[in-house]
């Protein structure tokens, strides 16, 4: 049924982009490097990241696999490509995930998300929220490529009857509605999570969500295996 569908869509979406965005862990980056805002303005920037994260996520997944269609790429090659990717960068971080959010960090820290936001008046202090938010913010630092090929591989697993097509894209687009929601709501209160969690639980949750993720991953492969190699089989 539809509703199950979607359903079905949503969870597998949610688990997927949650692992990979991880908004705890982001959030612990995020209070370093925003320290020298005020709290108005974290939660000034947490709104337009999440809002940045949410089209980035919903674009990826909607037009991500219709585009490499459009360029030759079969289906079932994206879906090969995409889940190995998915497996690949889900066991980094459940192998080594200090290793990513310090990479996180060091982006986001050369790029200059680090000086402190212009106070000088109102308008000046809206425009330097406005040009760190989308990058490095939220490109790369909270949805970046990893983002990106996860979201467009959720895209190349759609079924193939309109009916189901529909409810998959409205299941995995409300699980990415959640995720930058989740974004908006960690990040705006960054400073509790710090106290509250800590590294080592985000960490802790981190790996529980990067092995969903690596199961995930090995689905997806399995499927675009299945679509490749099975008419072969079939023909004999």
């Amino acid at each position: 049924m539809p509703i199950e569908s979607a359903l079905q869509s949503f969870l597998l979406a949610l688990s997927s982009l949650f692992s990979i965005v991880n908004p705890v862990g982001g959030s612990l980056i995020f209070a370093q490097v925003t320290a020298a805002n005020s709290h108005a303005e974290r939660i000034e920037l947490a709104r337009r990241i999440g809002f940045y994260a949410a089209l980035v996520m919903v674009a990826a997944l909607w037009a991500g696999a219709p585009i490499l269609s459009f360029f030759g790429v079969s289906l079932g090659a994206l879906r090969i490509a995409g889940g190995l990717v998915v497996a690949a960068s889900a066991w980094g971080l459940l192998n080594r995930p200090e290793a990513r959010e310090a990479r996180k960090q060091a982006e986001v820290g050369a790029a200059g998300a680090g000086p402190p936001v212009s106070t000088e008046s109102t308008r000046r202090g809206r425009e330097a929220l406005a040009e760190i938010a989308f990058f490095p913010l939220t490109l790369p630092f909270t949805t970046g490529p990893g983002t990106i090929a996860v979201a467009i591989t959720l895209g190349s697993n759609r079924p193939a009857l309109p009916a189901d097509r529909i409810a998959f894209y409205v299941g995995v687009s409300v699980a990415a509605l959640c995720v930058a929601v989740t974004v908006v709501l960690l990040y705006a209160s960054a400073d509790r999570v710090v106290s509250l969690i800590g590294p080592v639980g985000a960490r802790v949750l981190g790996r529980l969500f990067a092995f969903l993720l690596l199961c995930v991953g090995t689905q997806i492969t399995i499927s675009g295996i299945t679509d490749v190699f099975g008419p072969m089989f079939a023909g004999r």
